[in-house]
């Protein structure tokens, strides 16, 4: 990964560019890009390539968001990370979250699932933002880089959909994506909330939540075309 100055200077979705303007000028942002810069010149590797760090907003403009699936951080295995929460690229094994994000989706609508890929491009390209609250990480260290700012600049992002834009589904699995809850206006916009999918705790609740039809159910009482969620 090649981290340079411009990286934190993306060539951002114009909608996500105009929400997120203030946030990319800020002393926080510019400090977060000169430790980034730092840990690349001494030789740590981080995780997605540099080109995919802002993959999320720029696959999902904000005026697109119909549904945001809030991760954590990016997988810190190498080739698994490239900027979209809980998918892997073409060709990389789905990781044991995402077989049972499928799992449920398969029982919610009785339909078959390839486990073969776990690209979830299509979902972002219908209007699903698969956002990692933190969007890098060191290799093989997770939750390497908490507190280096990117919180800052994501809650921002959760919030501007919330204040601007109406009739969003936010699915929020586990403590960590439940704190946004407070970022989000429950009058405007609907919140599921529901365990993790990680193997640790799909069974105290994710299996059976049917977030994914309750989602259709509210696209379509909303006047919005449903998601297409076995389209992978």
């Amino acid at each position: 990964m090649s981290m340079t100055t411009e990286t934190l200077n993306p060539q951002l979705e114009e909608g996500w560019k105009n929400a997120l303007a203030e946030e990319f000028d800020a002393e926080y942002m510019k400090e977060l890009k000169r430790k980034l810069v730092e840990e690349m010149k001494s030789g740590i590797v981080l995780y997605p390539p540099a080109k995919q760090i802002f993959s999320a907003f720029n696959l999902t403009p904000f005026d697109k968001v119909k549904v945001v699936i809030l991760g954590q951080d990016p997988y810190h295995g190498k080739g698994q990370a490239h900027g979209l929460s809980f998918s892997v690229p073409n060709g990389v094994n789905p990781p044991p979250s995402l077989v049972n994000i499928f799992k449920e989706i398969e029982s919610d609508f009785g339909v078959k699932i390839s486990k073969i890929n776990g690209n979830l491009e299509d979902w972002a390209k219908q209007g699903v933002l698969l956002l990692n609250a933190i969007l890098t990480v060191r290799a093989n260290s997770p939750a390497s880089h908490r507190a280096l700012g990117w919180e800052k600049l994501t809650n921002a992002a959760i919030k501007a959909l919330s204040d601007k834009r109406e009739h969003l589904v936010f699915l929020l699995w586990g403590k960590f994506a439940q704190e946004k809850e407070s970022l989000i206006d429950a009058d405007k916009h609907l919140i599921l909330k529901a365990p993790h999918p990680s193997p640790y705790s799909a069974n105290s609740g994710f299996f059976g939540c049917r977030h994914f039809s309750k989602t259709n159910e509210y696209c379509l009482k909303t006047g919005q075309t449903p998601i297409e969620w076995a389209k992978i």
